[in-house]
């Protein structure tokens, strides 16, 4: 299947109304020009507000029936095309998680994935406000095919890329909020699990942010041979557009087969993390 895909980079004031109101119209930009599969950046409508502990700044969150939600799954519908909505999460039990909500071509929810490693570090300050994950590694078959979701610091973790192929992921959206000199590390690392796990993947970058930490955009599509189809962009906002063959999968998969050539028996000591 032939498809068109688009990441959308920007900046973010502290004015989520405005913020969420430009996506809206980058989005509507993508959809004119033919993107079926839209992913927006990490925590995509909101200033980087994890960047420093603050109790104030859990009142961002919002629940799936929220105002962010909401207008983009009437956005999907009206384009007939899926959106990967990374949002801070207000759960119904009270937890607040970093979650990519999937939007289906219809404006349904087709799911959402919860970010699994959290990390604590300085300007990154996430432990503070979100739960690690709770919903695993899903596979969403959507009608842009069977797509997964990774969220910035995941991309570090290979289990989760290779879980997502193992159950048939084809497209694999990455949004991310990396800042300073650390391209070619996510470079190296999206690459890879491409190539390991024979899928495109998606990186999707913030731009804009603050003189202690200006995120540098650089998004870029590396396809299922580990190469990088789309090369990354400039440091300001963008629309990445890319088109696709997601037959390219199974051929990258018959060529370099690692998945069938896997050998989980021998894998126990990963499970157990038990090491000298």
């Amino acid at each position: 299947m032939r498809l068109k895909i688009a990441g959308i980079q920007m900046s973010c004031s502290d004015d989520t109304g405005k913020n969420l109101k430009k996506a809206s119209e980058m989005a509507r930009y993508a959809l004119e020009n033919g993107a079926k599969l839209v992913a927006f950046q990490q925590l995509f409508h909101l200033p980087w507000f994890p960047a420093n502990p603050d109790e104030g700044a859990f009142a961002l969150a919002e629940g799936e029936d929220g105002e962010a939600v909401s207008k983009m799954k009437e956005l999907a519908k009206e384009g007939g095309a899926v959106f990967v909505c990374p949002m801070f999460e207000k759960s119904y039990g009270g937890k607040y998680y970093n979650t990519a909500f999937v939007i289906d071509a219809d404006g349904s929810i087709a799911g959402k994935y919860r970010k699994a490693h959290v990390p604590d570090i300085p300007l990154w300050r996430e432990k503070f406000y979100f739960q690690p994950g709770d919903t695993g590694f899903p596979v969403f078959d959507t009608a842009c095919g069977k797509i997964g979701v990774q969220l910035c610091w995941d991309v570090f973790f290979p289990e989760g890329f290779r879980a997502l192929a193992l159950k048939g992921a084809q497209v694999v959206l990455a949004p991310t909020a990396a800042a300073f000199a650390s391209a070619s590390k996510w470079e190296k690392m999206i690459t890879s699990a491409a190539i390991a796990n024979g899928i495109y993947v998606f990186r999707v970058n913030r731009v804009g942010g603050s003189e202690r930490q200006r995120f540098y955009g650089k998004s870029f599509l590396a396809n299922p041979f580990g190469e990088i189809a789309i090369e990354p962009t400039g440091k300001s906002d963008a629309i990445v557009m890319a088109e696709i063959d997601t037959d390219t999968v199974s051929e990258a998969r018959e060529l370099w087969n690692f998945l069938g050539d896997r050998r989980p028996e021998t894998y126990g000591d990963l499970l157990m993390g038990e090491f000298n």
